[in-house]
């Protein structure tokens, strides 16, 4: 067995956090750019949005090659391309004249950025000693690069123009790619790392039936978290605007306290899951979802910023227990692919999440009808979570047998 190097394991953490946060930053800041390009391009809201709509596809199609590709060369590497490829991808947006250069811009963000689920989180799995903590210390990196992603853009909207959203960002990707490749070519990273035996034995039949069940509920559950991510800037400027001010400053900043909070959640999410009964947690998070989307579909002032937070809040916790849930079902030896699975499924959610938001907007000018849908799955989410086999330890009989 090799041993790690301990300066190696801290950095490979540092970059792929980093990465987590970058990632979902670019991934979402365009929600918040595309309110002020409205006004400056003088073109519809549900036009300038579906631009996106290409690169949100290619961060779930893009995962699997991603992934087989970091499997077969190098993981570190694949990072450093992510890193390059969504700075230059964002400068290009920044200097983009046109709907077409900007479209090829955030197309080309969406492909860079489909690499880190598959290949971030497996190193972050591969070097880590502590996982659990690891993997509770990504989460929040990556739910503060969703929240930074709305404070990020408007400050930089209201101090420097539209333009400077895409080129800030850009210019700090690039460089921390840089300073990546410069870690790797002086050997203060190596690509090591010692993969853990021990899984829980099920039966093929319950992995086969959890595997489709939880697959359903990761693409609801996708669904509604691309649909509410796309939404949330646009409703409350449209429902709320005139108690957080003039420019896109007060917008960024409330859906960046609330995915800060969600973020954070996630972490707690992830303890609450090693004390109780996982499948239940999940449910319960499901279950309590449906309301708050009832009530963001309908309602104005403090009830909005009441059922935003409740949704993000619990949409964050449960995802450690989803993701225990489908290690419990999945070989060791096929844990990546199942992975890649889910990352396809939910990031594949965006660019039908985008498009029912620009339909529903465009033709009602308000978002009802998109968060009536969002309760809606999040129910049918509960309903198939409910049929995952709930088997915590394999019953007597098979323990005795030996494993396959």
């Amino acid at each position: 067995m090799s041993l790690r190097n301990p300066t190696s394991a801290q950095l490979s953490l540092l970059f792929s956090c980093l990465g987590h946060s970058y990632m979902h930053l670019f991934a979402a800041f365009y929600f918040v750019i595309v309110v002020t390009l409205e006004d400056v391009w003088s073109l519809p809201y549900a036009e300038l949005i579906e631009l996106w709509t290409l690169g949100a596809l290619l961060i779930g199609l893009a995962a699997l090659p991603a992934g087989w590709l970091a499997d077969r060369w190098s993981a570190p590497w694949m990072m450093a391309i992510m890193f390059l490829g969504m700075g230059a991808a964002s400068v290009v947006c920044g200097f983009s004249d046109s709907t077409t250069a900007l479209w090829l811009g955030l197309t080309a963000i969406g492909l860079f950025a489909a690499i880190y689920h598959p290949v971030g989180i497996a190193w972050v799995v591969r070097n880590a000693k502590a996982r659990g903590k690891a993997l509770g210390l990504n989460g929040i990196f990556g739910s503060l690069g969703i929240a930074s992603s709305g404070l990020v853009a408007g400050l930089l909207i209201d101090g420097f123009g539209w333009r400077a959203a895409f080129l800030l960002p850009g210019a700090v990707s690039l460089l921390t790619g840089l300073a990546l490749v410069y870690c790797l070519l002086t050997g203060r990273i190596q690509d090591e790392g010692v993969e853990e035996a021990g899984q829980q034995a099920t039966t093929r039949s319950d992995r086969i039936r959890a595997f489709l069940l939880l697959m359903f509920s990761m693409f609801c559950i996708g669904l509604v978290f691309q649909s509410t991510q796309t939404a949330l800037p646009k409703l409350f400027d449209l429902r709320i605007g005139e108690y957080l001010g003039e420019g896109a400053l007060g917008v960024g900043a409330l859906v960046a306290a609330l995915y800060t909070v969600g973020g954070v959640m996630q972490y707690f999410g992830g303890q609450i899951a090693d004390k109780v009964n996982v499948k239940r947690l999940y449910m319960s998070g499901l279950f309590l979802q449906v309301p708050c989307y009832l009530l963001i579909a309908y309602s104005l002032g403090l009830p909005l910023v009441v059922g935003a937070f409740g949704a993000i809040f619990l949409n964050a916790a449960v995802l450690p227990a989803e993701n225990m849930l489908l290690a419990r079902f999945t070989p060791q030896h096929r844990r990546g692919l199942a992975y890649a699975c889910k990352f396809v499924l939910a990031f594949s959610a965006g660019p039908l999440a985008v498009k029912l938001v620009a339909y529903v907007q465009g033709g009602t000018g308000e978002f009802v009808w998109v968060f009536l849908l969002a309760a809606f799955s999040m129910a049918c989410a509960f309903l198939a979570s409910s049929f995952i086999p709930d088997r915590r330890q394999p019953a007597p009989e098979a323990a005795a047998q030996p494993a396959e």
